[in-house]
């Protein structure tokens, strides 16, 4: 398997813990099981369950084991488990080459495998070696990560109240206190900025993924900007969400990178960024290029980019600079306009300008 896993789903019967609830009841779960959660947990790896069970009498075991925190959106009951890893898949909006299955029985896995193929499926006794595995392995761990699966159960509570919510989606959003912050990247970010564009594909503008590496370089070069914008609402930090990479002169801005969390998208952050770069680039005097490379994934993103003003005319600002390094990168133009700000967050960004560069 080559992808990094997004999520893990668990069976729960003689997977997760000891024995079948049903007809043992009295199920434990061995410490060092319990100490592959926790791992998983603490590197951003979501954990769900996926369990031919009574749902309640199995969540309030997991509850008594002290377990059940760590699991999302648990699929419990008793319909084909394809099915149910595929909710799970759609819910998170994670591509299922993402997501890994974890279970005792052979014929479970090969119905999985049968249905969703990209799901990567594993038995029961892999268990122990999942941490060591180089898909479960992050390259570091970061804050985010870390409080990975606290943003997510957040997200949840947060979309329960978008749903009872009475008023419309403008006034709604107007009512969660968002605040989009925009800052020069740091080092302690770095990581996290490495992370995001390489686990964001539907929100990534080019597909392109940086390194650690290749990002510090990009931070010391004086024409290069690298940005980080963080979200939060009353529920909580959204922690990292945007990474932008720019390259400025003074009659062109070139956008190298935007790329967004999926799980920020119906807030409009991706609209707002789009924006205030536009608006900081037509206060500097200069056109706008952003590079754009259509994959089977971010067709949202190229939404983003036409609805925001870029197309494919031609203009004499393009002769500024190299051609794309591929020659599937489309360089999208727009002539900025400045921008009265967001309606529906506050926003508190650092000035790209030149007079306070």
């Amino acid at each position: 398997m080559s992808s990094t896993v997004k999520c893990l789903v668990w069976d729960l019967d003689n997977t997760l813990w000891q024995g079948t609830l049903l007809e043992d009841g009295e199920v434990v779960v061995d410490d060092s099981i319990r100490k592959i959660v926790i791992e998983l947990d603490s590197r951003g790896i979501l954990q769900s369950v996926c369990s031919r069970n009574d749902h309640d009498f199995a969540w309030a075991r997991l509850e008594a084991l002290g377990l059940a925190e760590y699991f999302v959106l648990p699929e419990i009951g008793w319909g084909p488990k394809s099915e149910a890893v595929r909710r799970i898949a759609d819910t998170l909006n994670f591509a299922l080459g993402t997501i890994a299955f974890i279970d005792d029985q052979p014929a479970e896995r090969a119905e999985v495998t049968y249905h969703l193929p990209e799901v990567a499926c594993y038995p029961a006794e892999a268990a122990l070696t999942l941490t060591d595995l180089p898909e479960f392995t992050l390259a570091r761990s970061t804050v985010d990560s870390r409080r990975r699966r606290q943003m997510y159960q957040a997200g949840f509570r947060r979309d329960t109240e978008r749903a009872g919510y009475g008023g419309t989606d403008e006034d709604f959003l107007r009512s969660l206190g968002l605040v989009l912050r925009i800052d020069q990247a740091t080092d302690e970010q770095l990581s996290r900025v490495e992370e995001l564009t390489l686990r964001t594909s539907q929100m990534n503008a080019t597909g392109v993924h940086y390194s650690d590496e290749a990002l510090r370089g990009l931070m010391d070069d004086p024409h290069h900007d690298v940005l980080v914008a963080s979200l939060t609402d009353r529920f909580g930090p959204h922690g990292a969400v945007g990474v932008i990479l720019i390259e400025k002169y003074p009659d062109v801005w070139h956008l190298r990178l935007l790329a967004t969390s999926c799980r920020v998208v119906s807030f409009g952050a991706g609209a707002v960024l789009l924006a205030w770069l536009a608006d900081q680039a037509a206060r500097s005097g200069a056109h706008f290029l952003a590079d754009f490379r259509p994959t089977d994934r971010n067709r949202m993103m190229e939404i983003a980019y036409r609805f925001a003003g870029f197309d494919d005319e031609p203009c004499q600002c393009r002769g500024s600079l190299a051609d794309p390094d591929s020659p599937d990168i489309q360089r999208l133009h727009v002539t900025p306009q400045t921008w009265d700000g967001p309606t529906t967050m506050r926003l508190d960004a650092t000035d790209l300008t030149p007079a306070t560069r």
